[in-house]
């Protein structure tokens, strides 16, 4: 877990080609149309954060960047690989290097936590039954659930159900991860373990992260990159993080829902309990 911290400039520098690319990407159920022309990069080493208000199609757009939903036009790219132009078989073979963690956490709840973190494993991969105990056990270590192994989900509190859906989401060490609104249900307290979780994988593993989410707490103390989405205008209005957003952007709209509707940047102070994201993120 002493891995040196990356940044997004180290890997560009690196000439490591972007996780993930869209271009052009339309959001749409049957004739609705959600979002237009969504155009961003995801950096490796990245926390990429969704940002918006509600309705305005963030859940929508994870859907379509881990297969579940076909965009109405456009292109997901990871790495060189045109994702909604390769065949079935195909993108489901590229899945296999997502973890999700969904936003109640989508646990069995007939199954121990330990099942839950081994199933991946016994679908996906040939280890043997010693060695998916030992990964288990090494998975729920990493997230702080040591111990919870015979733990059913009812058992758990809703932070614990958050990290035992996110031990299950690395269970097959995947490049990338994707968080559906991961401090939603929780108390503050345990909203902040869970972003000093997602800063550690990404400094620790070097995983790429992409999150959903309206947390403004959150944002700010993990985000590294973004897109800020609006459900009117129906398309992205800026590209950034949030602190640079928040600082440099002239858009309104973008500074309302940064500022809960609050004054201007120079008016508005980062939450307290949100230290700056180099300090936070270089710390070992």
């Amino acid at each position: 877990m002493n891995k040196q911290h990356t940044t997004t400039a180290d890997h560009a520098e690196a000439g490591a080609a972007p996780a993930i690319r869209v271009c052009g990407l339309t959001l749409a159920y049957g004739a609705r149309v959600i979002q237009r022309d969504l155009t961003f990069t995801v950096n490796r080493g990245d926390i990429f954060v969704i940002m918006g208000g509600s309705g305005c199609g963030k859940s929508t757009l994870l859907r379509h960047l881990i297969g579940l939903q076909r965009p109405a036009a456009g292109e997901v790219f990871y790495g060189t690989v045109p994702f909604w132009n390769i065949s079935a078989s195909a993108r489901r073979e590229a899945m296999r290097g997502f973890g999700v963690l969904y936003q109640s956490g989508a646990l069995w709840s007939s199954m121990t936590v330990a099942e839950n973190v081994a199933l991946p494993m016994q679908l996906y991969s040939d280890l043997p039954p010693e060695a998916i105990r030992e990964r288990v056990a090494f998975k729920l270590a990493l997230v702080g659930l040591a111990g919870c192994e015979a733990c059913y989900p009812g058992e758990l509190s809703g932070g614990m159900k958050k990290r035992a859906g996110l031990a299950r989401a690395l269970a097959l060490d995947p490049e990338i991860v994707f968080f559906d609104e991961p401090s939603a249900g929780l108390d503050p307290v345990s909203a902040k373990r869970l972003d000093d979780l997602i800063l550690e994988l990404r400094d620790s593993l070097g995983t790429t992260v992409v999150v959903v989410t309206h947390e403004l707490a959150s944002l700010f103390a993990i985000g590294s990159n973004g897109v800020f989405l609006d459900a009117e205008a129906q398309t992205q209005l800026a590209l950034g993080s949030p602190r640079e957003l928040l600082a440099r952007s002239a858009d309104l709209r973008v500074i309302r829902f940064l500022t809960r509707a609050g004054g201007s940047p120079a008016e508005t102070a980062l939450p307290p309990t949100v230290a700056p994201l180099k300090q936070r993120s270089d710390t070992k």
